[in-house]
């Protein structure tokens, strides 16, 4: 089955478990914002039906690390833009080809200017930072880039 995703599967079901963190700097809801992105980007573009255990696509994992790290320095020793990078370490179940199945972390960050208070903005960096994360999951799993 081809949809305008690129994606292809014969599968009809996905289950999604809760990414746990194992960071222990991430904010305590980035864990349940990444598994939502994932659980909907799957849903609506991959159309599989979430079921709770034992899909036919399955994915498991954690929040393996979240920094925040200065870049862009300016006169006087100040940073400018501060990234935040999360990487997510996937495991993925294939249970209608046993060849298809994999064990990876995936990176992605996101830049926001120095004088910008992190609490304001940090919803929405983890927001746009999950995209990127959920997109190149996608892509791996179902159109095997």
């Amino acid at each position: 089955i081809y949809s305008f995703t690129g994606a292809s599967t014969n599968a009809k079901t996905i289950s999604i478990q809760l990414f746990s963190s194992k960071a222990q700097n991430a904010p305590i809801k980035a864990s349940q914002l990444f598994t939502e992105a994932l659980k909907s980007k799957f849903t609506n573009e991959g159309n599989l039906k979430l079921v709770n255990n034992d899909g036919d696509l399955q994915f498991s994992g954690y929040i393996a690390s979240y920094t925040l790290q200065s870049k862009a320095p300016q006169a006087g020793q100040t940073s400018g833009l501060v990234q935040i990078t999360l990487v997510v370490h996937v495991d993925f179940i294939n249970k209608l080809d046993d060849k298809d199945k994999w064990n990876l972390e995936f990176s992605r960050y996101a830049v926001y200017d120095a004088t910008q208070n992190l609490s304001s903005i940090e919803d929405a960096k983890l927001s746009e930072i999950n995209n990127q994360l959920v997109e190149d999951i996608f892509n791996k799993a179902l159109v095997k880039w």
